[in-house]
């Protein structure tokens, strides 16, 4: 059976998957697994399902004799920076992060503030699931501290990271695009001194990701350019990912910035064997120029938590995904899109360097293709052995260099198809073909499973 957990965290449609009795299961369970008396910190983006989770997960962990401390809306990297802050026993980021309205999400810290390892994952799912009732005799009630002023800390360290620097003279775009950076990013940034227009600027759950944000980047272009702006950002709902644009619409992904930051580390003597860390998916084009500068890049499986372990595995000071979520030093290694927006700015200041200038000395990507094949029911290992056989016939019939990648979305109910190859008429080509393969594949399963199902309902 497959796990409740995904890459990030608990996610799924609201009232499908995520009820408010599942979301009361998980406070409750989590409370119970806590021997910490401390406090559980919880923050949430402004989806409008977040208000109904938040109420749940309360109850349940209130039933588990609890004290929660409610910062409201807030980026999922403040959790984190505030469960250490004030030495909290646990937290929870209610959040979908870069999914649609619909969807939502639960993100659980430990009393370090690092997400669940493996095995606190299977114990926790292993409770939640079990059919015991909730424990009502308790009169013992914790109470519910609502303080969102707690976040004027996580802003504070945010600004304390750029030292006795400024952005003077940046004209900066934002599109915080209706989620949680609408809480602080545009007051930070102006902090700096920068020249700041926002956009997508208020918190919206019914907005948050529509057509806007790190994943549609659209507005932030067309707002660059209106605006003639050195550079724009583009954060995800939660604001732990971001994505940069230079004054001509060029893109600055994940890769982009781990191989910009990571050379500036290098020459600053600061990247301790200059390794970065990535994953599966990151750009061969990438990797091929970070080995010719002598640097060595180590993939993990998607999904910051992996990204993490393999940091502290290699005693690296950098790593992320080319989806704009990366993980630095400077604050513990937790994914911050404000952070990283903050970083890429400072440095073209102090290089006195536009982003777009400095874009051009990056790598060359090879040409990629990202097809999402939706998921109707959850796949087991026999297709995904088919699947595997597919793409080692079609790779053996290909002359040239190429990589096809293939991924159960962590976040979503797809197939992630990754094509990569230097011939850009070739991904294409190729990407066709092995998508319609793999759909085939999902097609005949999918009519097998609705076989059976009609055949025990007979």
């Amino acid at each position: 059976m497959q796990s409740i957990f995904g890459t990030d965290g608990i996610r799924g449609k609201f009232n499908e998957f995520i009820t408010y009795d599942f979301a009361k299961k998980v406070g409750y369970a989590l409370g119970k697994s806590l021997k910490k008396e401390a406090p559980i910190l919880i923050g949430r983006d402004p989806r409008d399902s977040g208000y109904i989770i938040l109420d749940a997960i309360k109850t349940g962990l209130n039933l588990a004799n609890k004290t929660i401390i409610d910062v409201g809306i807030c980026p999922t990297p403040a959790v984190p920076f505030l469960i250490k802050r004030f030495g909290c026993s646990s937290g929870i980021m209610i959040s979908a992060s870069h999914n649609p309205p619909e969807y939502n999400g639960i993100k659980i810290f430990d009393q370090n503030g690092k997400k669940l390892k493996k095995i606190y994952e299977k114990n926790l799912e292993q409770a939640i699931q079990e059919k015991i009732p909730l424990d009502t005799s308790s009169n013992n009630i914790k109470e519910n501290i609502k303080n969102p002023s707690l976040l004027q800390f996580y802003e504070d360290s945010l600004i304390n990271s750029m030292g006795n620097e400024n952005l003077d003279g940046i004209k900066i775009i934002l599109d915080t695009c209706h989620g949680s950076a609408t809480s602080c990013a545009e007051k930070i940034f102006k902090k700096f001194g920068a020249n700041i227009k926002v956009i997508n600027s208020k918190a919206d759950g019914l907005k948050i990701n529509v057509k806007c944000g790190s994943t549609c980047l659209d507005p932030i272009k067309k707002a660059v350019q209106a605006n003639s702006a050195d550079i724009g950002f583009s954060f995800d709902g939660d604001a732990d990912r971001v994505i940069g644009i230079d004054s001509e619409g060029n893109i600055l992904d994940g890769d982009h910035i781990l191989f910009l930051w990571g050379r500036e580390l290098m020459l600053e003597k600061r990247l301790k064997n200059n390794i970065l860390i990535s994953t599966s998916m990151a750009n061969l084009g990438f990797e091929n120029s970070w080995i010719e500068l002598g640097g060595i890049l180590h993939r993990t499986e998607v999904g910051d938590k992996f990204i993490y372990e393999e940091i502290i595995n290699k005693k690296a000071y950098l790593g992320g995904e080319q989806s704009g979520h990366i993980l630095s030093k400077i604050n513990d290694f937790c994914g911050d899109g404000i952070l990283t927006a903050i970083q890429i700015s400072r440095y073209c200041k102090k290089k006195n360097i536009t982003l777009k200038n400095w874009l051009k000395t990056s790598f060359s990507a090879f040409p990629q293709e990202l097809t999402n094949i939706p998921l109707p029911h959850k796949i087991n290992s026999s297709i995904l052995k088919s699947i595997d056989e597919t793409i080692e016939k079609t790779l053996s019939s290909i002359a040239e260099p190429c990589r096809i990648f293939v991924r159960p979305s962590g976040t979503e109910p797809f197939l992630r198809v990754l094509v990569e190859a230097e011939n850009k008429m070739l991904v294409k080509n190729c990407s066709i073909q092995i998508t319609k393969k793999i759909e085939n594949l999902i097609k005949h399963y999918n009519f097998f499973i609705n076989c059976f199902i009609y055949c025990k309902l007979l």
